[in-house]
């Protein structure tokens, strides 16, 4: 049953690697005829075709549920639409991805009525409604507040989740409450004066709380794979902070230097660092193979956040051959997590057979 669920990741990884490679074509690299006619696709199959395949994915497996899985496979879908010259149906293929994981994060919340299932379904609904605006007109760029939210809702609650090992104050839990509330009323209010600056606040609040408050403080302090997963976790708070405080001040307007700096803040400072942390977790637990923890884990998130630094910098000097070579240096580092991730598998069934 763990390899069927190979292909939703396959599909996934395609997805990445392409969209990737649209991001490059988008600076002028040279990048194969799949990609380049894939540019202006690069956000969505970033944020619909890879993390809506890996996050329904992970759902689904957790819920049990075997209609869950039709999540995933409508967002795999609606990648192979856009890449086969089915465009249109993309966004509503995506849609109903978007749908289910709602239900199936509605489906957790009612056997389980926790606050992080909360925040988990509220992040699923961003997706759906960001989505449906897309697929009814609306341009990336006017729905990429919701998909942002999709995104960092969903690791706010499984943090959350984990702040039951060192339980927060009624006081710290309301305050998150409230952040969630300010980020949510934001994106309802877009149009309105200020609603970008609201934004910013949340996400720079956000981060503060889980700097104050997240288990990686204390496991940091450990070691091998769990003190990984710290790091990870931290640097990618620090570019969440970076990220809202950028949108704080310069808003979030489509083009400009400030908007360049924000988005890649926050997709690849944070929640590709989220990514690689939880990726030695979650594919273990959804394919069933071992991956065994190795220094090297470290290699590629060295590289994504210098890529992340460099882009900050460059956007802030406007300097845009060093943001060309940014977005190079994200692409290695994303494909070097890739290659780290297969050699750690290959190295756990190399083990497994010897003993």
């Amino acid at each position: 049953m763990a390899w069927q669920r190979l292909p939703f990741l396959v599909f996934g990884f395609v997805a990445l690697v392409v969209g990737v490679g649209a991001g490059l074509a988008r600076l002028g690299w040279a990048v194969p005829a799949p990609a380049v006619d894939a540019a202006a696709l690069h956000g969505p199959l970033m944020v619909c075709g890879f993390f809506g395949v890996v996050i329904s994915l992970e759902r689904a497996v957790a819920i049990g549920r075997p209609w869950a899985y039709a999540a995933p496979l409508l967002a795999a879908l609606g990648s192979a639409a856009a890449l086969h010259g089915a465009a249109p149906a993309a966004p509503w293929l995506y849609l109903g991805a978007g749908v289910l994981l709602l239900a199936a994060s509605a489906d957790v919340l009612r056997r389980q009525s926790e606050g992080f299932n909360v925040v988990i379904a509220l992040a699923a609904g961003c997706w759906a409604w960001g989505t449906a605006a897309w697929a009814l007109g609306t341009p990336v760029h006017g729905v990429l507040g919701w998909w942002l939210a999709f995104l960092v809702l969903t690791i706010a609650g499984e943090r959350l989740e984990l702040s039951r090992f060192m339980p927060p104050s009624v006081a710290a839990t309301r305050l998150f409450a409230a952040v969630v509330l300010l980020l949510l009323a934001a994106l309802a209010a877009w149009r309105w004066p200020l609603a970008q600056q609201a934004l910013g606040a949340a996400l720079l609040g956000l981060a503060a709380w889980l700097l104050r408050h997240d288990i990686a403080r204390r496991t940091v302090r450990q070691r091998g794979l769990t003190r990984y997963i710290a790091v990870c976790l931290l640097a990618g708070y620090f570019w969440l902070g970076l990220g809202g405080a950028v949108i704080l001040v310069a808003g979030l307007g489509p083009g400009g230097a400030a908007y360049d700096a924000a988005l890649h803040a926050l997709l690849l400072g944070f929640v590709f660092s989220m990514v690689f942390g939880h990726a030695p977790i979650i594919f273990p637990a959804v394919l069933r193979v071992a991956m065994p923890y190795h220094a090297a884990f470290y290699a590629p998130l060295v590289l994504l956040h210098a890529s992340v630094a460099l882009r900050a910098g460059a956007a802030a000097a406007g300097a845009f051959e060093a943001r060309r070579w940014a977005a190079m240096l994200s692409a290695l580092a994303l494909l070097a997590f890739i290659a780290t991730m297969a050699s750690a598998v290959a190295r756990g069934r190399s083990a497994r057979r010897a003993g």
